[in-house]
């Protein structure tokens, strides 16, 4: 799709208060800006307001709404469904806003909008802190925790959006407030699982712990051919996890180029280094790995260690559903159609949900997927844009022959860009109900809807 040109005087009627920068198409910079984490996303917007402060945020919501303009809010850039931009209207790019605030005292962390979690880290680090964060470092801080935020700390402490203290937020009309527990207390409710639809959030305060610098993770691979064997090994050793350690296993490809299959076990604990050694040995010396990256690293180190699967660019169709119990047969579903598999970069992983996670009230917060299993994730990525009609129509495939075990829910953040409407809200479940008022209350026109997007109630109905 080809924009339609932004007329100059619209541009001008940005006016003084927005001290970014605007790019319109055949501008310097626009080409690279518009591009998302995930290649397959090919969107142009007629306009996007790379935005340095708040009132630069002001600025682009009230000059979307008077020239009657769509938007789309970036912060990381990385929904897999490509909902951070948006053709012909205006991508709200949070990006250039990078400041991470540490109270090592009070052990608290305010964040802009546009921080990644690998910015966080080093800023947190710093002090020995660290709050749940997301599982690939470039993801943005705010929209992997307004959505939830699985992480190698959930078992202990967890979701990102648990350990959530307040927020700014642009509103629908341009205002700008703040969310917590004693302010607005609806609005923090509704922003922590469903944040994207209320407003741009610019700042997040989080609660920090305690972590590192050293902690234990890492992976142990084994040959394709062991997979049955090893995911209920997976299976078993998961039914019994301390907090502080949480896991992930799965089938995937070699991540040398060479398209070889393997199965694997993946681990991070935040505990003492002793006894996450002691935690973790059991993965090491099950069978005969053919790779074995499990043992003390950094935080950091434990937050980017998945980084090189998922490079920016790559092209990736996902589909995502939740399992209460890895059955035989889930087990033996999931080998039979990764065996498959045609995308050369392409897995289908088991990220549990366990501990602290569970221990929060599905009523506390928006998101409320709080049972005990794990979600099922189907990555189907690849680099040749001549794989991309078998790369997706495997995801589909694969999402189909695991319809039978789904449970109830799903996790916000991997909800696809065919989504529908009963699909969120069987994420949100009973929630649902009240999110749909609040969104009538602070968004009863849809402004922000580039999002897993809850219909006000003046709509729904």
């Amino acid at each position: 799709m080809t924009p339609t040109p932004v007329p100059p005087e619209m541009v001008r009627s940005f006016g003084s208060a927005f001290s970014g920068t605007l790019l319109t198409p055949g501008g310097a910079g626009y080409d690279q800006a518009r591009r998302v984490h995930n290649g397959l996303i090919d969107k142009r917007p007629a306009a996007i307001a790379q935005c340095r402060s708040t009132q630069d945020v002001v600025a682009a919501v009230r000059f979307a709404r008077e020239h009657g303009l769509e938007v789309a809010v970036r912060g990381g850039g990385h929904n897999v469904a490509g909902r951070a931009t948006i053709d012909g209207g205006l991508m709200i790019d949070l990006s250039p806003m990078k400041s991470v605030e540490v109270d090592a005292k009070a052990q608290t962390a305010v964040a802009a909008g546009g921080v990644t979690w690998a910015e966080f880290n080093q800023a947190t680090q710093q002090h020995g802190l660290a709050t749940t964060g997301g599982a690939i470092s470039s993801t943005g801080v705010a929209g992997l925790t307004l959505g939830g935020g699985w992480g190698w700390l959930q078992g202990k402490h967890g979701l990102s959006l648990d350990n959530l203290l307040g927020v700014e937020i642009v509103l629908a009309d341009g205002s700008v407030a703040r969310a917590s527990q004693t302010e607005n207390p609806d609005l923090f409710w509704a922003v922590r699982g469903a944040g994207a639809n209320f407003g741009v959030v610019t700042s997040l305060i989080f609660r920090l712990q305690p972590v590192g610098p050293l902690v234990v993770g890492g992976l142990v691979a084994h040959p394709f051919d062991r997979a049955g064997e090893v995911l209920r090994y997976y299976r078993e050793f998961a039914r019994s996890l301390p907090d502080e350690l949480s896991l992930a296993g799965g089938v995937l490809h070699a991540a040398d180029g060479s398209g070889a299959k393997l199965v694997a076990i993946i681990a991070g604990w935040c505990g003492s280094v002793a006894d996450g050694e002691a935690a973790v040995r059991p993965l090491k010396e099950f069978g005969r790995p053919v790779m074995d990256a499990l043992g003390p690293m950094q935080y950091t180190e434990l937050n980017q260690m998945l980084d090189g699967g998922f490079p920016k660019g790559a092209l990736n169709y996902w589909k995502s559903t939740f399992v209460r119990e890895v059955s035989d047969q889930v087990i033996d579903t999931v080998i039979g159609v990764f065996a498959e598999c045609p995308a050369p970069m392409g897995g289908i992983l088991f990220e549990r949900w366990h501990g602290a996670t569970q221990r929060v009230a599905p009523d506390a917060t928006a998101y409320g997927l709080r049972e005990l299993g794990d979600n099922l994730l189907i990555v189907s990525e690849w680099l040749d844009p001549a794989l991309t009609e078998s790369g997706i129509a495997w995801a589909r495939e694969a999402y189909a022959a695991l319809a039978p075990f789904r449970a109830s829910g799903n996790y916000v953040n991997y909800l696809g860009d065919d989504t529908t409407a009963a699909d969120i809200s069987a994420a949100y479940g009973p929630n649902y109900a009240r999110l749909v008022q609040l969104k009538a209350k602070y968004d009863s026109g849809n402004f922000f809807h580039m999002n897993q997007n809850i219909r006000p109630a003046t709509e729904a109905r």
